[in-house]
């Protein structure tokens, strides 16, 4: 049991979460390359992704492992995110911060889903059965390449919803 629920349960609730996550993420992230703010994907992609965070800590083997780090620095990149976006509404320097923290948090949420795949998916094992071979490392280094491209337009072409140039901060609802 975790949580109350049943381990097989909550695992499939946190994969399913994960691949919510990513789906909204990418939407999210591709309205920022065109110049977009789109609230609805991007509270949808915070939420499941900082839930598919803290429902990753308790899923065993148990203690601070590479999965936990990782865990770790995707919660604390979508605090940056959520308080650029709420508490800072991605004035000066923060629109910069928030696109770096929403490219990362999507990046290590496909990252992670990768590792999983390789893992789970008998195809992908039989490629890469000890995660060092070429076709996983491929695979990483060009979700990285893809990630890093996907950022720089993002951060280049994104530019606060809540910033009038001639007015200062606008009031959000």
């Amino acid at each position: 049991m975790t949580w109350g629920i049943p381990t097989s349960a909550f695992l499939q609730l946190h994969v399913v979460l994960s691949l919510v996550g990513i789906v909204t993420g990418f939407i999210a992230v591709l309205g920022m390359v065109r110049g977009r703010y789109l609230p609805f994907w991007t509270e949808a992609f915070l939420l499941t992704t900082c839930l598919t965070g803290l429902t990753g800590f308790p899923l065993p083997p148990f203690g601070l492992d590479p999965p936990r780090i990782v865990g770790i620095i995707l919660i604390s990149a979508l605090a940056g995110a959520a308080t650029c976006l709420y508490g800072i509404s991605l004035a000066g320097a923060s629109r910069s911060a928030y696109v770096i923290c929403t490219v990362l948090s999507l990046y290590l949420n496909v990252f992670v889903a990768v590792v999983q795949s390789f893992q789970k998916i008998g195809l992908l094992q039989a490629l890469a059965p000890t995660q060092s071979e070429p076709p996983f490392v491929i695979a990483q280094v060009t979700i990285l390449t893809l990630f890093i491209v996907l950022g720089f337009y993002a951060w280049r072409h994104f530019h606060s919803p809540f910033i009038s140039p001639t007015h200062g901060v606008v009031p959000q609802d």
